[in-house]
C-alpha cells in the first residue's frame, strides 16, 4: 500500500520470505494492531494459529484485534467505582447491597457511582437449569464413529506368508505379475535406470471362483507388502460426501502404510460405468476413486501403493478406470489348469481319509473347473463317504468312485460365465481389450 510505513513493508516481505514463522507473523500482527489495522491483524494472526494451532499469544492477539474482551473480564461496559472507596471494598460487598437497596428505577437520580455490581456467580447458579448448551455436540465423532470417527480405522494385514510359489498353475499370470510389480521391486537399480516407478494398477478379470483374491494376496505376500481389502460396503454411506471420504481415507491411509497392496474387489459394483449410474452419489464415488488413483488428493502421489482390482465383469467398469496410470493393466484369470488343479485337490484332500485316489483321472474329469468347484467336489465326496460310515457303523475312507461321482454330478460354475462373456469378446472387443479371452475361447473352440 502506498501509505505503508518502511518498517511495516519491511516485515510483509519478511513475512511473505518466511511464512511459517509464527512469532514474526505475531509481530507483524501486533504492529499493524498499533497503527489500527485491525482486520489485517486478525488475517495475520488466523494465519499464524493455522500454523500453531495451539498457540495462546496468537489466540489473545487475535481477540484484541477483533475486540472480544479476556475470558476473565465480564462481558459489557464496566460499572464506575466511587472514587472514595477501595475497588476490594465494592466487589465484596455487592452480594450485601444487592439485597439490602432497593431496585434503581427509571430517573433514579442516585449517581453512576452508587449502582451496585452484578453478581454473575449468583444469575448462573439461578438459570443453569433452564438454559440448555450453546453447541450440540456429535456423541458419535466424540467415540470414534460415525462421520467424524478415525480416519485411520482401516483394517490394513500385515505382510503374509502366502507366496506366489503358492499358487498352483497360472504361470501367464505370474509372469505377468513379475513384470508389472515384482521385478522392479527386487531390482531398485534397474527400477532407477528404466525409471520405472513403485506404482501401478491391475485389473484382475475372469469367471468366479479362479483365485483372483487369493493372487492379489500372493503378490502382497511376494512384495512384503501390507494389504487392504476394499469392498462397496466399505465404502458407501447414507450420508452425502461420506462415501467420497471413505475412499480418500482409505487411500490416505495405503500411502500412510507404504508399500500397501489396495485390493478392490468386485470393482464393477464400486466403479460401474457412470453413463449407466442414474444415482449422483454413486457417480460421485467414481470420480473419487480416480482421482485416488491418480494421486492428485496427495502430494506424494501414490509411491509405493500398488492397486489391484478384481471384477467377474470387466465391460461394465468405467472405461476411466482402465486409461494408462490407473488400472491400465488387465490380466485375466481363466480357470485353473491341469497342473493348479492338481495343486488344488491335494490341497483339500491333504487332511481328509483317502484311499488310493488317483489324482490324474479326476484332473481330466474337472477341466474347466473352477478353483471353488473343485472344493466342492472334494466336499461332496466325503460327505458320500461321511453317510456311508454312519449307514454302515464302520469308517470309509473316500475313494477316487467317490471323487468322481461328485465331479459328475457338479457342473462348472464357469461355463455361464463364458457363454455372457462370448458376445462380449466376438462384439464389443474395442481397442482389443479383450483380446486374450477371444484366444483362450478360440483354443477351447467355443466360437
Amino acid at each position: 500500500m502506498a501509505d505503508e510505513s518502511p518498517l511495516i513493508r519491511s516485515l510483509r516481505a519478511a513475512v511473505a520470505a518466511a511464512p511459517g514463522d509464527v512469532p514474526l507473523r505475531l509481530h507483524f500482527a501486533e504492529l499493524l494492531l498499533s497503527e489500527g489495522r485491525n482486520d489485517e491483524a486478525v488475517a495475520e494472526a488466523a494465519v499464524a494459529l493455522q500454523h500453531a494451532p495451539g498457540d495462546a499469544e496468537a489466540r489473545a492477539l487475535m481477540m484484541r484485534a477483533m475486540g472480544v474482551p479476556p475470558a476473565d473480564k465480564p462481558v459489557g461496559k464496566p460499572l464506575d467505582k466511587p472514587a472514595d472507596k477501595p475497588v476490594e471494598q465494592s466487589v465484596g460487598q455487592s452480594a450485601q447491597q444487592s439485597a439490602e437497596q432497593p431496585l434503581e428505577q427509571p430517573g433514579d437520580p442516585r449517581p453512576v457511582g452508587d449502582r451496585t455490581s452484578f453478581d454473575w456467580d449468583a444469575a448462573e447458579q439461578q438459570v443453569q437449569d433452564l438454559v440448555g448448551p450453546r453447541f450440540l455436540e456429535d456423541p458419535q465423532a466424540a467415540d470414534g464413529e460415525g462421520p467424524a470417527g478415525d480416519a485411520a480405522a482401516w483394517d490394513v494385514d500385515a505382510p503374509g506368508s502366502v507366496r506366489l510359489a503358492d499358487v498352483g498353475g497360472m504361470e501367464e499370470v505370474k509372469d505377468r505379475l513379475e513384470a508389472a510389480f515384482l521385478a522392479p521391486m527386487r531390482n531398485p537399480e534397474l527400477r532407477r535406470l528404466y525409471g520405472k516407478s513403485l506404482r501401478g494398477g491391475l485389473l484382475l478379470y475372469g469367471p468366479p471362483g479362479c483365485g483372483k483374491t487369493f493372487i492379489a494376496r500372493a503378490v502382497a505376500g511376494e512384495l512384503g507388502a501390507n494389504f487392504l481389502t476394499v469392498s462397496l460396503s466399505d465404502v458407501l454411506d447414507m450420508w452425502i460426501g461420506a462415501s467420497e471420504k471413505n475412499i480418500h481415507d482409505i487411500f490416505e491411509t495405503a500411502r500412510r502404510q507404504a508399500p500397501c497392496v489396495v485390493f478392490l474387489d468386485e470393482l464393477d459394483a464400486l466403479g460401474a460405468k457412470r453413463s449407466r449410474t442414474h444415482h449422483s452419489g454413486l457417480r460421485n464415488v467414481v470420480n473419487q476413486l480416480l482421482t485416488e488413483l491418480d494421486g492428485i488428493a496427495s502430494g506424494a502421489g501414490n509411491e509405493g501403493v500398488f492397486v489391484l482390482a478384481a471384477t467377474n465383469v470387466p465391460w461394465d467398469v468405467d472405461i476411466a478406470l482402465r486409461r494408462p496410470g490407473r488400472l491400465d493393466r488387465t490380466l485375466l484369470v481363466l480357470p485353473p489348469d491341469a497342473t493348479a488343479r492338481e495343486a488344488i485337490l491335494r490341497y483339500h484332500l491333504r487332511e481328509r481319509p483317502i484311499e488310493a485316489v488317483d489324482l490324474g483321472k479326476l484332473v481330466k474329469a474337472t477341466e474347466d473347473f473352477s478353483g471353488a468347484d473343485l472344493a466342492h467336489v472334494c466336499e461332496s465326496a466325503a460327505e458320500t463317504a461321511l453317510l456311508d460310515s454312519a449307514r454302515s457303523g464302520s469308517v470309509r475312507l473316500i475313494t477316487t468312485k467317490d471323487l468322481l461321482g461328485a465331479a459328475k454330478q457338479i457342473k462348472p460354475s464357469t461355463e455361464p460365465w463364458f457363454a455372457a462373456a462370448r458376445n462380449v469378446a466376438m462384439f464389443a472387443n474395442e481397442g482389443g481389450l479383450y483380446d486374450d479371452l477371444l484366444a483362450h475361447l478360440k483354443r477351447k473352440r467355443k466360437l
